[in-house]
Protein backbone atom coordinates (compact mmCIF):
# COMPACT_ATOMS: atom_id res chain seq x y z
CA UNK A 1 0.00 0.00 0.00
CA UNK A 2 0.95 3.21 -0.89
CA UNK A 3 2.09 5.45 2.50
CA UNK A 4 3.87 8.56 4.02
CA UNK A 5 7.16 7.18 6.20
CA UNK A 6 9.57 8.20 8.61
CA UNK A 7 13.03 6.46 6.50
CA UNK A 8 15.69 8.67 8.39
CA UNK A 9 16.20 10.64 12.00
CA UNK A 10 17.75 13.78 11.14
CA UNK A 11 17.52 16.50 13.74
CA UNK A 12 18.58 19.50 12.34
CA UNK A 13 16.66 18.96 8.66
CA UNK A 14 13.87 16.17 9.56
CA UNK A 15 12.08 16.62 5.58
CA UNK A 16 15.09 14.48 4.92
CA UNK A 17 14.17 11.94 6.39
CA UNK A 18 10.99 11.67 4.95
CA UNK A 19 9.82 9.47 1.88
CA UNK A 20 6.76 7.89 0.68
CA UNK A 21 6.12 4.46 -1.33
CA UNK A 22 5.16 1.36 -0.48
CA UNK A 23 4.79 -0.12 2.63
CA UNK A 24 3.79 -3.86 3.52
CA UNK A 25 -0.61 -3.38 4.70
CA UNK A 26 -1.34 -3.58 8.04
CA UNK A 27 -1.56 -7.49 9.65
CA UNK A 28 -4.33 -9.12 11.85
CA UNK A 29 -4.71 -9.19 15.26
CA UNK A 30 -6.31 -10.42 17.76
CA UNK A 31 -8.26 -7.25 19.42
CA UNK A 32 -7.22 -4.72 16.99
CA UNK A 33 -9.26 -3.64 13.56
CA UNK A 34 -7.95 -2.19 9.98
CA UNK A 35 -9.25 1.04 8.83
CA UNK A 36 -9.34 2.55 5.78
CA UNK A 37 -8.00 5.89 5.89
CA UNK A 38 -9.94 8.46 3.81
CA UNK A 39 -8.52 11.72 5.68
CA UNK A 40 -5.56 11.90 7.78
CA UNK A 41 -3.94 15.56 8.99
CA UNK A 42 -0.72 16.55 9.98
CA UNK A 43 0.91 17.50 13.52
CA UNK A 44 3.85 19.00 14.81
CA UNK A 45 3.97 15.80 16.55
CA UNK A 46 5.25 14.19 13.06
CA UNK A 47 7.83 16.99 12.31
CA UNK A 48 9.19 15.91 15.89
CA UNK A 49 9.07 12.20 14.98
CA UNK A 50 11.19 13.01 11.96
CA UNK A 51 13.49 14.28 14.32
CA UNK A 52 13.77 11.54 16.72
CA UNK A 53 11.72 12.71 19.35
CA UNK A 54 9.48 9.74 20.61
CA UNK A 55 10.57 7.82 17.32
CA UNK A 56 13.69 5.35 18.16
CA UNK A 57 16.03 4.57 15.35
CA UNK A 58 14.91 0.92 15.46
CA UNK A 59 11.42 1.23 14.73
CA UNK A 60 12.36 2.92 11.20
CA UNK A 61 10.98 3.06 8.77
CA UNK A 62 7.48 4.39 10.74
CA UNK A 63 4.56 4.90 8.84
CA UNK A 64 3.99 9.11 10.01
CA UNK A 65 0.66 10.45 11.08
CA UNK A 66 -1.67 9.82 14.21
CA UNK A 67 -5.08 11.36 13.04
CA UNK A 68 -7.25 9.50 10.69
CA UNK A 69 -11.05 8.98 9.90
CA UNK A 70 -12.13 6.57 7.67
CA UNK A 71 -14.20 3.14 7.19
CA UNK A 72 -13.69 0.29 9.39
CA UNK A 73 -13.88 -3.35 8.25
CA UNK A 74 -17.88 -3.58 8.77
CA UNK A 75 -18.10 -0.20 6.13
CA UNK A 76 -18.65 2.27 9.34
CA UNK A 77 -17.85 5.65 9.24
CA UNK A 78 -15.43 6.31 11.76
CA UNK A 79 -12.80 8.38 13.93
CA UNK A 80 -9.63 7.20 15.97
CA UNK A 81 -8.51 8.17 19.30
CA UNK A 82 -4.60 7.67 18.73
CA UNK A 83 -3.31 6.91 22.10
CA UNK A 84 -2.40 3.55 22.08
CA UNK A 85 -2.49 1.87 25.59
CA UNK A 86 -4.36 3.67 27.34
CA UNK A 87 -6.73 1.24 28.46
CA UNK A 88 -4.71 -1.92 28.03
CA UNK A 89 -7.30 -2.79 25.14
CA UNK A 90 -5.40 -4.20 22.38
CA UNK A 91 -1.70 -4.36 24.12
CA UNK A 92 -0.18 -5.96 26.98
CA UNK A 93 -1.57 -4.31 30.35
CA UNK A 94 2.08 -2.94 31.33
CA UNK A 95 2.64 -1.42 28.07
CA UNK A 96 3.05 2.07 28.44
CA UNK A 97 0.75 4.30 26.70
CA UNK A 98 2.19 5.48 23.02
CA UNK A 99 0.71 8.05 20.36
CA UNK A 100 0.95 6.48 17.19
CA UNK A 101 3.82 6.14 14.84
CA UNK A 102 6.07 6.28 18.06
CA UNK A 103 5.54 2.03 18.39
CA UNK A 104 3.22 1.56 15.77
CA UNK A 105 2.89 2.56 12.16
CA UNK A 106 0.62 5.42 11.55
CA UNK A 107 -2.23 7.06 9.72
CA UNK A 108 -0.59 8.70 6.45
CA UNK A 109 -1.53 5.30 4.74
CA UNK A 110 -4.38 3.56 2.54
CA UNK A 111 -5.00 1.55 5.94
CA UNK A 112 -3.87 1.85 9.40
CA UNK A 113 -4.26 -0.71 12.32
CA UNK A 114 -5.23 0.11 15.84
CA UNK A 115 -6.55 -1.15 18.81
CA UNK A 116 -10.73 -1.86 18.25
CA UNK A 117 -11.12 -0.28 21.48
CA UNK A 118 -9.79 3.02 19.84
CA UNK A 119 -12.62 3.09 17.16
CA UNK A 120 -15.17 5.72 17.56
CA UNK A 121 -18.44 6.45 15.08
CA UNK A 122 -18.00 9.57 13.16
CA UNK A 123 -21.02 11.79 13.88
CA UNK A 124 -22.83 12.24 10.06
CA UNK A 125 -22.86 15.73 10.14
CA UNK A 126 -18.82 16.07 9.88
CA UNK A 127 -17.03 15.42 7.02
CA UNK A 128 -14.13 12.86 6.98
CA UNK A 129 -11.92 15.94 6.16
CA UNK A 130 -13.44 17.50 9.57
CA UNK A 131 -13.11 14.61 11.66
CA UNK A 132 -9.32 13.71 10.94
CA UNK A 133 -8.34 17.45 12.29
CA UNK A 134 -9.92 16.50 15.73
CA UNK A 135 -8.39 13.67 17.78
CA UNK A 136 -4.94 15.16 17.98
CA UNK A 137 -4.89 19.05 18.17
CA UNK A 138 -8.29 19.86 18.45
CA UNK A 139 -8.60 17.25 21.63
CA UNK A 140 -5.46 18.26 22.87
CA UNK A 141 -7.12 21.95 22.47
CA UNK A 142 -10.54 20.63 24.43
CA UNK A 143 -8.77 19.09 27.37
CA UNK A 144 -6.25 22.19 28.22
CA UNK A 145 -9.53 24.25 28.52
CA UNK A 146 -11.80 22.39 29.80
CA UNK A 147 -10.22 19.73 32.03
CA UNK A 148 -6.87 21.55 32.83
CA UNK A 149 -7.50 24.90 32.93
CA UNK A 150 -11.05 24.64 34.14
CA UNK A 151 -12.31 27.30 32.70
CA UNK A 152 -16.01 28.27 32.72
CA UNK A 153 -18.11 30.76 30.68
CA UNK A 154 -17.07 34.03 31.22
CA UNK A 155 -13.75 33.45 32.06
CA UNK A 156 -10.77 34.97 29.76
CA UNK A 157 -8.24 32.67 28.37
CA UNK A 158 -4.62 34.08 26.29
CA UNK A 159 -3.94 31.39 23.24
CA UNK A 160 -0.31 32.08 22.05
CA UNK A 161 0.86 31.51 18.53
CA UNK A 162 -2.40 31.92 17.07
CA UNK A 163 -2.35 29.61 13.61
CA UNK A 164 -1.39 26.58 14.59
CA UNK A 165 -3.37 23.60 15.14
CA UNK A 166 -3.73 23.28 18.67
CA UNK A 167 -4.21 27.65 19.41
CA UNK A 168 -6.31 27.89 16.59
CA UNK A 169 -8.51 24.97 18.17
CA UNK A 170 -8.58 26.79 21.11
CA UNK A 171 -9.52 29.68 19.57
CA UNK A 172 -12.82 28.38 18.19
CA UNK A 173 -13.56 25.99 21.23
CA UNK A 174 -13.25 28.83 24.10
CA UNK A 175 -15.45 31.32 21.37
CA UNK A 176 -18.17 28.13 21.32
CA UNK A 177 -18.04 28.03 25.34
CA UNK A 178 -18.56 31.39 25.44
CA UNK A 179 -14.70 32.20 27.12
CA UNK A 180 -13.09 36.02 26.41
CA UNK A 181 -10.27 34.90 24.20
CA UNK A 182 -7.21 36.87 23.93
CA UNK A 183 -4.48 35.78 21.13
CA UNK A 184 -1.38 36.34 20.12
CA UNK A 185 0.78 35.84 16.34
CA UNK A 186 3.93 37.44 15.03
CA UNK A 187 1.94 37.78 12.20
CA UNK A 188 -1.18 40.34 10.78
CA UNK A 189 -2.82 38.39 8.94
CA UNK A 190 -3.27 35.35 11.60
CA UNK A 191 -4.30 38.20 13.35
CA UNK A 192 -6.97 39.18 11.52
CA UNK A 193 -8.23 35.17 11.39
CA UNK A 194 -8.09 35.24 14.98
CA UNK A 195 -10.52 38.09 15.17
CA UNK A 196 -12.29 36.42 12.63
CA UNK A 197 -12.48 33.21 14.55
CA UNK A 198 -14.05 35.06 17.46
CA UNK A 199 -11.13 36.51 19.21
CA UNK A 200 -11.64 39.73 21.47
CA UNK A 201 -8.15 40.79 20.93
CA UNK A 202 -5.25 39.69 18.70
CA UNK A 203 -2.13 41.25 19.57
CA UNK A 204 1.74 40.81 18.75
CA UNK A 205 3.62 38.15 21.15
CA UNK A 206 4.67 39.89 24.82
CA UNK A 207 2.08 43.24 23.89
CA UNK A 208 0.21 43.78 27.33
CA UNK A 209 -3.37 42.69 27.32
CA UNK A 210 -5.93 44.54 28.65
CA UNK A 211 -6.38 42.81 31.93
CA UNK A 212 -4.93 39.08 33.11
CA UNK A 213 -6.22 36.46 32.40
CA UNK A 214 -7.92 33.59 34.09
CA UNK A 215 -5.74 30.83 32.12
CA UNK A 216 -3.16 30.66 29.35
CA UNK A 217 -2.84 27.82 27.06
CA UNK A 218 0.60 27.57 25.77
CA UNK A 219 2.10 25.84 22.62
CA UNK A 220 5.02 27.97 21.61
CA UNK A 221 7.22 27.30 24.64
CA UNK A 222 10.66 29.34 25.24
CA UNK A 223 9.99 32.69 23.17
CA UNK A 224 6.70 33.30 24.64
CA UNK A 225 7.04 31.98 28.41
CA UNK A 226 7.60 34.79 30.14
CA UNK A 227 4.35 36.40 28.64
CA UNK A 228 2.51 34.23 29.83
CA UNK A 229 3.29 34.13 33.50
CA UNK A 230 2.97 37.53 33.62
CA UNK A 231 -0.04 37.56 31.91
CA UNK A 232 -2.19 35.59 34.72
CA UNK A 233 -4.18 36.74 37.46
CA UNK A 234 -3.16 35.65 40.52
CA UNK A 235 -3.95 32.02 41.07
CA UNK A 236 -4.53 31.68 37.19
CA UNK A 237 -3.13 28.62 35.68
CA UNK A 238 -0.66 28.21 32.75
CA UNK A 239 -1.44 25.25 30.68
CA UNK A 240 1.07 24.10 28.25
CA UNK A 241 1.06 21.20 25.39
CA UNK A 242 4.05 21.97 23.64
CA UNK A 243 7.06 24.28 22.88
CA UNK A 244 7.44 24.62 18.76
CA UNK A 245 10.19 27.81 19.86
CA UNK A 246 12.36 25.31 22.41
CA UNK A 247 12.01 24.32 25.81
CA UNK A 248 14.54 26.26 27.66
CA UNK A 249 13.15 30.15 28.25
CA UNK A 250 15.51 32.41 29.29
CA UNK A 251 13.34 33.76 32.12
CA UNK A 252 11.35 30.45 34.21
CA UNK A 253 9.68 33.42 36.44
CA UNK A 254 9.83 31.17 39.37
CA UNK A 255 9.52 33.84 41.70
CA UNK A 256 5.89 35.17 39.97
CA UNK A 257 5.15 31.57 39.71
CA UNK A 258 5.41 30.98 43.74
CA UNK A 259 4.14 34.40 45.58
CA UNK A 260 1.46 34.97 42.72
CA UNK A 261 0.49 30.93 43.19
CA UNK A 262 -0.11 30.53 39.79
CA UNK A 263 -0.63 26.93 38.62
CA UNK A 264 1.59 25.62 35.58
CA UNK A 265 -0.15 22.26 33.69
CA UNK A 266 1.09 20.04 31.65
CA UNK A 267 -0.83 18.38 29.03
CA UNK A 268 -0.62 15.97 26.66
CA UNK A 269 -3.39 14.72 24.17
CA UNK A 270 -6.62 13.61 25.49
CA UNK A 271 -9.26 10.28 26.49
CA UNK A 272 -10.89 8.72 24.44
CA UNK A 273 -14.09 9.94 26.86
CA UNK A 274 -12.78 13.60 25.90
CA UNK A 275 -13.08 12.55 22.12
CA UNK A 276 -16.00 11.79 22.32
CA UNK A 277 -17.34 14.58 23.92
CA UNK A 278 -15.19 16.31 21.64
CA UNK A 279 -17.16 14.72 18.61
CA UNK A 280 -20.30 15.54 20.47
CA UNK A 281 -19.68 19.16 20.82
CA UNK A 282 -18.99 20.15 17.12
CA UNK A 283 -21.66 17.88 15.86
CA UNK A 284 -24.13 19.57 17.82
CA UNK A 285 -22.79 23.43 18.06
CA UNK A 286 -21.64 23.32 14.09
CA UNK A 287 -17.88 24.58 15.49
CA UNK A 288 -15.80 23.03 12.52
CA UNK A 289 -11.67 22.49 13.02
CA UNK A 290 -10.03 25.28 10.73
CA UNK A 291 -8.80 23.62 7.58
CA UNK A 292 -5.95 25.45 5.95
CA UNK A 293 -5.00 23.29 2.48
CA UNK A 294 -6.30 19.88 1.80
CA UNK A 295 -3.97 17.90 -0.18
CA UNK A 296 -3.66 14.11 -1.31
CA UNK A 297 -1.70 11.79 0.48
CA UNK A 298 0.88 11.94 -2.96
CA UNK A 299 1.15 15.72 -1.85
CA UNK A 300 1.93 15.03 1.58
CA UNK A 301 5.75 16.70 1.16
CA UNK A 302 4.14 20.32 0.38
CA UNK A 303 1.97 19.90 3.55
CA UNK A 304 5.13 19.23 5.60
CA UNK A 305 6.51 22.03 4.31
CA UNK A 306 3.92 24.36 4.63
CA UNK A 307 3.99 23.33 8.03
CA UNK A 308 7.45 23.42 8.99
CA UNK A 309 7.50 26.98 7.69
CA UNK A 310 4.59 27.74 10.11
CA UNK A 311 3.30 29.37 7.23
CA UNK A 312 0.28 28.06 7.98
CA UNK A 313 -3.53 28.74 9.53
CA UNK A 314 -5.27 25.96 10.83
CA UNK A 315 -4.60 22.09 9.86
CA UNK A 316 -3.64 20.62 6.58
CA UNK A 317 -5.44 17.51 5.68
CA UNK A 318 -4.68 14.22 3.53
CA UNK A 319 -6.96 12.59 1.60
CA UNK A 320 -6.75 9.25 -0.05
CA UNK A 321 -9.14 8.69 -3.02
Amino acid sequence: MFAVYAARIDRDEPLNGLESGERPAPESRPGWSTVTVKAASLNHHDLWSLRGVGLAEDKLPMILGCDAAGIDEDGNEVVLHSVIGESGHGVGPKEPRSILTERYQGTFAEQVSVPTWNILPKPKELSFEEAACLPTAWLTAYRMLFTNAGVRPGDSVLVQGAGGGVATAAIVLGKAAGLRVFATSRDEAKRKRALELGALEAVEPGARLPHRVDAVIETVGAATWSHSVKSLRPGGTLVISGATSGDRPSHAELTRIFFLELKVVGSTMGTKDELEDLLSFCAATGVRPVIDEVLPLDRAREGFERMASGELFGKIVLTNP
